[in-house]
């Protein structure tokens, strides 16, 4: 799993690349709770060339939008595959998250 960074205009992007996993949510914890100091603002979560989350990684998704609703900031979804559009319908995320 590798999530890259980019701050640009306001706008706090996190391009996750890989399987958000159990072991990947773990290791990358520092990095989300890294995007909760930006909670304020916009924040995406790019989601293009991510294949798989977890119930850890849709953890990790929700602090951060619960700091973004605390801090006035949003949070938008992008480009999520079929199979993560089908975890994000079974979860009841798709009502949580506004997706692009």
């Amino acid at each position: 799993m590798d999530i890259k960074i980019s701050k640009e205009n306001g706008v706090v992007t996190a391009f996750l690349v890989g399987r958000l996993d159990t072991p990947a949510a773990q290791e990358t914890a520092p990095v989300f709770d890294s995007l909760k100091q930006d909670a304020s603002g916009t924040i995406v979560l790019d989601c293009s060339e991510l294949s798989y989350i977890s119930s850890s990684g849709l953890r990790h998704f929700l602090t951060v939008r619960k700091a973004a609703a605390a801090s006035g900031g949003k949070v938008i979804v992008r480009s999520i595959s079929d199979d993560i559009r089908a975890v994000f319908m079974m979860t009841g995320f798709l009502n949580l998250f506004e997706i692009r």
